[in-house]
């Protein structure tokens, strides 16, 4: 089915912004749930994406731009997995078949995008913080009607930010709302101690009681009739079921006016509550109790981490449509490391893993469930993740700090201070290093490789392959090794079907040559040098020998093997899946300055902009580091320019 097939509902189709929307009644507002509900499944289930977060927030969605209004009054969506229907009623419906896809809109809040998406998301735990900045912004313009509203998931409150956001905004005297979507869901489930205190408010006695006073109450009219009777009982059961519960408890000690929980499925009684709250002064948190997945059974009662992005599927069936392989495949990166770290920890009982909040992201899942003692999920919390691990290695055990590129940029203080100051002997496994497709740039790891690069006793490196990956994290768990350590590897499949190669160690700083040449020499760190290999054939066939070494290490670099190139070789390409700025490439040419070097140099990777959403291929070959890219590169630096065409 195509996208100009999927027609939207009677009701939605008439929505093309929110104010559309509020010309509608109250009574129709649960029929264009149903119809913005039914309008995602029939899209993400042909086109892929974030599913279960945006169907879990549909009533909301639609409550919060009928109540208010948008964009005069700031919604701020936190993450934005949740923000598909956002991004259909205002003003995006016939552009949303192009979701993530290259050119098209991106799969988060963007600023650039529309008006409406008022601060751009990508990362946990923002949106506090932000609201509150427009907030008192809008206090200082004299725009005291302007209302300012996050919404934020209860995964995303485990998060430092969002404690530090809440903390600033309860002295603020700003008009805050803070709308807390309790799922217990952030992609996997919720951990920690914030969890069992939602959890607990949910079922607290409070509303417990209230049943047994309405219950004591009936029995007073027990000399009605039972048709009366039955009128006075569900009159009383709304009440209690609408009526949002003042309670005593964390967010009222940081001068929050707290109101909850309530259901967040009932559009009706979100409206009501909305218009209530918007009269009323100062920072206040609306708690929502929602189910992920709402309205699609599959997702809703379903594996909720798997339907959290679930891929194209049957959306009559609610089966994943899955591409069967002829022959076998390259395993995911990441399922190589949750299946090597269980092999080291069987032999090293020193060995533990940690991960903030992506166990299924980051296949530690593997070593949760085969030694759960030795394998912590501490919530979305970056930083604490780091300085728990360096915890961990005062004590003698070594941690596998397993965290996305682009997340570890969250945590850079810890690393260098609690860390690399220290010398502490944790190894930094960066899932998702360089660009990653579909997310875009907020989850492109493009600045590890750099960012890494100048921390003093930080070993950086990046394997080339899955047996490469094995042999990384044997060598960095040996007492022998003992010093921060970094592997980098990108989102995806490797190349190497037979994987589970036997692990051995690997001098540190070392490099290897991958081809013999005599014209150029290509130098490649991490997966992308893959590339180069083909590139190197590319360049046989039109007559130009091209050698290539796997550099491994941007730190310590194997200054044997780049003496070796520059002896031999006055043509140089350097190529990396990472920022140019600070990169592989930059060291490169700083051992040509110091070493007084003067060969022709061609730095190949990430250039010094933001790089928008797409597949991999697209976007490296955006970059010229796919392997024509490579190749044309090379045949310009050897005079030989023209473009390589199949």
């Amino acid at each position: 089915m195509s996208h100009k097939e999927i027609k939207a509902g009677e009701l939605l189709s008439k929505i093309e912004f929110p104010s559309d929307l509020r010309k509608f009644s109250e009574d129709e507002l649960t029929q264009i749930c149903n119809e913005l509900r039914q309008y995602i499944i029939d899209i993400v289930s042909i086109k892929s994406g974030h599913f279960g977060a945006s169907l879990g927030v549909m009533e909301l969605t639609i409550a919060l731009h009928y109540v208010f209004n948008t964009p005069y009054d700031q919604l701020v969506w936190d993450v934005g997995h949740q923000a598909y229907g956002h991004k259909i009623i205002t003003g995006r419906k016939n552009l949303f078949h192009t979701n993530r896809i290259y050119k098209g809109i991106s799969g988060f809040p963007k600023r650039s995008e529309s008006e409406f998406d008022t601060f751009g998301v990508g990362h946990s735990s923002t949106s506090i913080s932000a609201a509150l900045g427009m907030a008192a912004a809008s206090r200082l313009k004299g725009e005291n009607q302007r209302q300012h509203i996050a919404v934020i998931g209860d995964g995303a409150m485990t998060a430092g930010l969002a404690f530090e956001g809440l903390n600033n905004a309860g002295v603020s005297n700003t008009n805050l709302l803070v709308v807390l979507n309790d799922n217990c869901m952030s992609i996997d489930s919720n951990v920690g101690a914030l969890k069992e205190y939602l959890t607990d408010i949910t079922t607290s006695h409070t509303p417990n009681k209230m049943k047994d006073e309405v219950g004591d109450l009936l029995g007073k009219f027990s000399h009605l009739e039972k048709s009366a009777q039955e009128v006075v009982s569900k009159s009383l059961e709304h009440i209690i079921k609408s009526t949002p519960i003042r309670q005593n408890n964390l967010f009222e000690s940081l001068n929050f006016r707290y109101f909850g929980p309530i259901d967040g499925h009932d559009v009706n009684n979100l409206v009501t509550i909305l218009r209530d709250l918007k009269d009323i002064p100062g920072p206040k948190l609306l708690h929502c109790v929602t189910v992920k997945g709402k309205g699609y059974a599959p997702a809703e009662k379903g594996n909720q981490t798997v339907w959290h992005a679930p891929g194209f599927f049957n959306k009559e069936t609610g089966e994943i449509i899955k591409v069967i392989p002829k022959a076998p495949q390259p395993p995911k990166y990441q399922d190589v490391f949750g299946h090597t770290i269980v092999e080291l920890a069987e032999k090293n009982p020193k060995i533990v893993g940690i991960t903030p909040a992506m166990p299924s992201g980051s296949s530690l899942n593997i070593m949760m469930k085969v030694m759960p003692d030795r394998a912590f999920d501490v919530g979305i919390a970056e930083q604490h993740a780091v300085t728990f691990s360096a915890g961990l290695a005062t004590q003698g055990l070594i941690p596998f700090c397993n965290i996305y590129s682009s997340f570890m940029q969250r945590a850079y203080d810890q690393v260098i201070h609690d860390v690399a100051i220290q010398n502490l002997h944790v190894i930094f496994c960066l899932d998702r290093g360089g660009l990653v497709g579909a997310d875009g740039p907020t989850h492109h790891g493009a600045y590890d490789l750099a960012f890494m690069r100048c921390i003093p006793n930080m070993i950086v490196s990046a394997p080339m392959n899955e047996s490469e990956l094995r042999n990384l994290m044997y060598t960095a768990q040996l007492d022998e090794t003992a010093a921060p350590f970094v592997i980098r590897y990108p989102r995806g499949e490797g190349v190497l079907p037979e994987w589970k190669t036997p692990m051995k160690k690997i001098k540190i700083g070392t490099g290897r040559k991958i081809k013999n040449g005599d014209d150029i020499a290509i130098l490649s760190i991490g997966h992308i040098g893959n590339y180069a290999v083909k590139s190197c054939e590319i360049l046989e066939q039109q007559g130009i020998s091209a050698a290539h070494y796997d550099m491994r290490f941007t730190k310590p670099l194997d200054e044997l093997l780049l003496h070796e190139v520059f002896d031999k070789f006055d043509k140089v390409i350097t190529l990396e899946d990472g920022s140019i700025i600070g990169g592989m490439g930059s060291a490169v040419l700083e051992f040509m300055a110091q070493n007084r070097y003067s060969s022709k140099v061609k730095l190949l990777g990430l250039p010094d902009k933001v790089i928008e959403h797409g597949s991999q291929l697209e976007l490296h070959t955006e970059c010229g580091i796919h392997p024509e890219g490579i190749a044309d590169a090379a045949r310009i630096l050897v005079g030989l320019n023209l473009k390589y065409t199949f």
